[in-house]
């Protein structure tokens, strides 16, 4: 498929109108629905944020940003995350945002037990699981049987993804602009039919 143009927002993008957002080219949104692994820590504007893109008729996934220490932490976050995302449908992937230099500075076997942990749970109840990472840790801090079992979605502020391996998504620049958002908002290319296969698995509430 052609590579599709999208954002990904939380909290810090504030007020989004989204009708502006699809009327601008924007075909699908990544938003935040949180971080760690209490409830509290849900992303205070992911219910509407949810609410007004599926309305305006963009599809839809999420990110949950992790501070996990351990296997058991990143599977309480997702355990977590699980929670705040029942009752909804999503045609983009459930992402793990792994980026914390504490998490990456432990090397590639931590990391990547941190990894199988969440997006095994996310897989398990039904969801299509994926990884957020920038370039550079990914390469360094990811081992290859995990970074080619998961889709990836990949940062990396260039003109081009420098990453060898297959990506589903790029994260091209954290400095957009975009009708309906005032301020930066991040961009994306999707270059993976996602909302086809997840449907046809009828996976993420369909």
């Amino acid at each position: 498929m052609d590579k599709v143009f999208g954002i990904d927002v939380s909290k810090y993008q504030g007020e989004i109108d989204f009708s502006k957002v699809k009327a601008d080219g924007v075909n699908f949104v990544i938003i935040r629905a949180g971080y760690g692994k209490a409830l509290k820590q849900k992303d205070p504007l992911f219910e509407k944020n949810y609410t007004n893109a599926k309305a305006c008729g963009l599809n839809v996934g999420v990110y949950w940003f992790s501070y996990a220490q351990s296997e058991e932490n990143a599977k309480a976050e997702a355990e977590v995350c699980l929670d705040v995302l029942k009752g909804k449908q999503f045609e983009y992937p459930v992402f793990f945002d792994l980026e914390e230099e504490q998490q990456l500075s432990k090397g590639k076997p931590f990391c990547g037990s941190l990894v199988n942990a969440f997006c095994n749970t996310v897989e398990e109840a039904g969801y299509f699981a994926g990884l957020y990472m920038s370039r550079s840790p990914l390469q360094t801090c990811i081992e290859t049987e995990i970074a080619s079992k998961y889709t990836l979605w990949v940062a990396e502020y260039n003109n081009k993804c420098n990453y060898d391996g297959h990506i589903g998504m790029w994260q091209y620049t954290n400095k957009g602009k975009v009708n309906g958002i005032s301020g930066n908002v991040d961009l994306d290319y999707a270059y993976v039919d996602y909302p086809e296969i997840i449907k046809a698995k009828k996976l993420n509430g369909f």
